[in-house]
């Protein structure tokens, strides 16, 4: 009975990493308003809302010590290519998964930076699961249901211009891969509200 069970969950796992992906229906979605939220960043200030308002957000919740950390260099070259268009890359330090995110926030930013040139912005560490996550995620789990919810570290989450969640991706989701740069491209192809 019990290997059953694990061979279950194994399988649920191993569908959320390999990239399932759900889209919001955009006309019953509830827009976020980044000013409503708390945006503490991971160098101790805040995140400005008007930072955020009127682009398309790729939320992230990364690990230093995941196999998909080498992740970072990709989510850097999306930053690097799409920022000037109206793409934000916000970095969310998680411990929530495999404690694989175990360090306090100087020790990840140097991490992110040393090890990978992290040069968009990162939210101090956070939890993303649970009645104790961040509000983003928080907000995220009602638009989506369990559906969308992190199954691991590096679940992306794309937001549109004018607030609403568009889709989810799972840890597989390479930050160049096709799936995430077409929805990207697709995003900032749309007006702001």
């Amino acid at each position: 009975m019990k290997l059953r069970h694990i061979a279950a969950f194994a399988g649920m796992l191993l569908t959320a990493l390999m990239g399932g992906m759900g889209k919001a229906l955009t006309e019953t979605a509830t827009p976020l308003d980044w000013a409503a939220i708390p945006l503490p960043s991971l160098d101790g200030g805040e995140i400005p809302p008007d930072s955020l308002k009127g682009k398309v957000v790729l939320v992230v919740n990364t690990a230093s010590l995941c196999g998909f950390t080498p992740q970072y260099e990709g989510l850097e070259a999306l930053w690097e290519k799409y920022r000037d268009r109206g793409l934000v890359v916000l970095g969310v330090p998680s411990n929530d998964f495999g404690r694989q995110e175990p360090g306090t926030a100087a020790e990840i930013q140097r991490f992110c930076t040393g090890s990978y040139g992290v040069d968009f912005p990162m939210l101090a560490k956070q939890v993303v699961v649970g009645p104790e996550a961040h509000p983003f995620y928080l907000w995220a789990a009602m638009q989506t249901g369990p559906s969308g919810v992190p199954k691991w570290n590096f679940h992306k989450i794309l937001v549109g211009r004018d607030g609403r969640l568009i889709a989810w991706y799972g840890s597989m989701v390479t930050p160049q891969g096709d799936k995430l740069t077409g929805a990207i491209e697709a995003a900032l192809a749309e007006p702001g509200s």
